[in-house]
């Protein structure tokens, strides 16, 4: 158990039985209309005895594995100890009541007597059970969360790892083609390279980035692709004024762009057009659609960059984004993606 849990559950412990005591004074002296210092110390013992009992039972609670058992079993064994410990808490009160004279044979063992103060310390018991497994079972909760969100970090840093020189390969390549037969061209696509690297740099360390970066990264590798492909690749844009306002996974929309030209386009001897379509939706969702000529094989995985992407999403959203692929009438393909706000996360 950590340093701050132990301090923690200690304070807890002191201060609440401090509290449960100084509830019994309170009660005694409305009662009694007297403050008697024999009862002060009797109901100061008895905070003590309750310290030291749910103490003993919060360790057979550890030794146990308590935590880890289902509702019904946790919930009789529990019952049962409560009952117990509130009888033994009863009979733990008798050498404390004799030391001070307080102690009345005939009464003390009344069952009556007997059964109704251990009910009433059953039920303390009880709640102090309930506080504490309420407790331990929000801890493990957010424990199990942080350490979804670090495995989804460090998968979300690995998908980019790949992701990464995937694209400076192709972009390489690209480049590679036009340094003998245009080189001031290359030259020009050094630089639009070194953009998209430098952005790539800024968002490394990003889980999202804001949409108008990503258009930016996009737009400057149309226009390196642009001129690879020169009067074969045309370029459309229709975005929608509220798409600013969302957040996206940094080099998505670049990556299924990639795509279209990569198994649509690039496929074609007379080249093709690509369009990148934004909307948002009554719900608050953006959706980005990317049409490109081409014809989408069912059967392809498209690639490294299509199965980033869709793992990507999965991670980042769940069930709250969707991917889809397919062919449109017009020998085109469409890939649309839908991705709700942040604060609809």
């Amino acid at each position: 158990m950590s340093n701050y849990k132990e301090k923690l559950y200690w304070a807890l412990q002191i201060s609440g039985w401090f509290l449960h005591g100084s509830f019994q004074v309170v009660a005694n002296f409305l009662d009694t209309g007297t403050l008697d210092n024999k009862r002060l110390i009797f109901f100061s013992y008895e905070a003590v005895l309750c310290l030291l009992v749910t103490h003993t039972y919060r360790q057979l609670i550890n030794r146990g594995k308590w935590l880890s058992l289902n509702m019904s079993m946790l919930l009789f064994r529990v019952v049962a100890s409560v009952l117990l410990m509130g009888l033994i808490m009863y009979f733990l009160r008798i050498p404390v009541s004799i030391s001070l004279h307080l102690f009345n044979s005939p009464l003390a063992f009344d069952l009556t007597l007997v059964f109704g103060q251990s009910i009433y310390y059953a039920i303390i018991f009880f709640l102090w059970s309930a506080i504490y497994f309420i407790y331990n079972y929000f801890e493990r909760y957010n424990k199990s969360l942080k350490l979804e969100a670090k495995v989804k970090e460090i998968e979300l840093n690995n998908l980019k790892a790949q992701l990464n020189p995937h694209f400076i390969f192709n972009a390489m390549n690209s480049i590679r083609a036009l340094i003998d037969e245009n080189p001031v061209k290359s030259k020009q696509a050094i630089t639009q390279l070194s953009n998209i690297l430098r952005n790539s740099l800024v968002t490394e360390k990003k889980g999202l980035t804001k949409f108008n970066d990503e258009l930016k990264v996009v737009k400057d590798y149309l226009s390196l692709e642009s001129i690879r492909f020169e009067e074969r690749l045309e370029i459309h844009y229709d975005i929608a004024l509220g798409s600013s306002d969302f957040w996206v996974p940094p080099f998505m929309i670049q990556t299924l762009v990639e795509n279209g030209i990569k198994h649509g386009i690039a496929q074609l001897t007379e080249g093709g057009f690509i369009a990148i379509k934004t909307s948002v939706t009554e719900e608050d969702e953006l959706t980005i659609q990317i049409i490109n000529s081409g014809h989408y094989v069912v059967e392809k995985k498209g690639g490294l960059g299509l199965a980033n992407t869709i793992q990507r999403l999965k991670l980042l959203y769940g069930d709250a984004a969707y991917l889809k692929i397919g062919n449109e009438k017009n020998n085109s393909v469409l890939t649309e993606v839908k991705i709700p706000h942040l604060y609809n996360l």
